[in-house]
């Protein structure tokens, strides 16, 4: 076991982490309570902006844990598209880009007092968008591992990573395991991360069903503030539950959490050990991304590591 980057990932000839897709601007409004009162106008406190979305809080939180990752996505050629740019430049990720005609993704997210949010998501990626094969091939053939975000264009890259034998994760955030757009993700991945929140009480069963139907090793299921839980495809007939971590500050802001605790998923798969501790590494970086607003607290591999107190 490590806690360094690969030597190929270090020597420039490949990445520990080839994110693709998923990158856009966060609104985030905070409220006293959900759902909000039905009127024209609702005085808030102050309205934040700024670069996140799943792809790019993975790319960014792996990147805080000394992984070298590779980002490649569509933005737009718009101020927005600029913001995600100087922030990814900023974290010290790789990003390369293909201009997306219908401009950068954006999103709004209603945030009240214990950190609980509500997410409005734009629809604006054109049908038929492609990434050209000379684009991301090469890359993707030399790294160690593939994590690729719910959008359209990101499916048809799967027989390319299994043809190169390359490792793939996926977040289908708040599937209910029934809506299609996921289904392909959820059953061609490798390891597989979803909310507990959209399938509810199915939760179990939509992990079983992953399992079985797919070629996932693991599924895991975040809950929050109610901990994780994880499947195997060796292992029991029930998840096992992964305790929770109590945050090291007040909740601020629970944007990001999930994406934060695939990053410390990962780092864990990278560096060797074992899937549960994977998880306990992952609902580490997830507490400490409540404890700031949106990209402000990414956890760094020291923190990540320290000792239980």
């Amino acid at each position: 076991m490590t806690d360094q980057p690969s030597d190929e990932a270090a020597d420039g000839a490949g990445h520990d982490v080839l994110v693709v897709g998923g990158s856009g601007v966060d609104t985030v409004v905070r409220v006293d309570s959900l759902p909000v009162p039905l009127a024209d106008s609702v005085d808030v406190h102050a309205i934040h902006e700024w670069p996140g979305h799943t792809g790019g809080n993975v790319a960014l939180g792996c990147r805080a844990l000394g992984l070298s990752v590779k980002f490649l996505d569509f933005v737009g050629d718009d101020w927005t598209g600029e913001q995600v740019r100087a922030r990814l430049a900023e974290g010290g990720v790789d990003f390369e880009a293909l201009t997306s005609p219908a401009g950068t993704r954006r999103a709004v997210s209603l945030v009240e007092r214990t950190g609980r949010r509500m997410s409005f998501q734009d629809a604006r990626e054109p049908g038929g968008l492609r990434m050209p094969r000379d684009f991301y091939l090469g890359h993707l053939r030399r790294a160690r591992h593939v994590h690729l975000s719910v959008v359209d264009f990101a499916r048809h890259l799967f027989d390319d990573i299994t043809q190169a034998g390359v490792p793939v994760s996926t977040d289908l955030q708040d599937w209910d395991g029934l809506s299609t757009m996921q289904r392909e993700f959820a059953l061609r991945a490798d390891v597989v991360f979803l909310s507990a929140t959209g399938a509810g009480a199915r939760i179990a069963a939509v992990m079983k069903e992953i399992l079985r139907e797919g070629r996932a090793e693991v599924v895991v299921a975040t809950a929050g503030a109610g901990g994780s839980y994880l499947m195997t495809r060796e292992g029991s007939r029930s998840p096992r539950p992964i305790a929770a971590t109590v945050p090291p500050a007040p909740v601020v802001d629970s944007n990001g959490a999930g994406d934060a605790y695939v990053c410390g998923f990962l780092y864990g798969r990278l560096t060797g050990r074992d899937l549960e501790e994977c998880a306990v590494l992952g609902a580490r970086a997830g507490a400490f991304a409540c404890t700031g607003q949106g990209p402000a607290a990414l956890i760094d591999r020291e923190e990540l590591l320290r000792p239980a107190r």
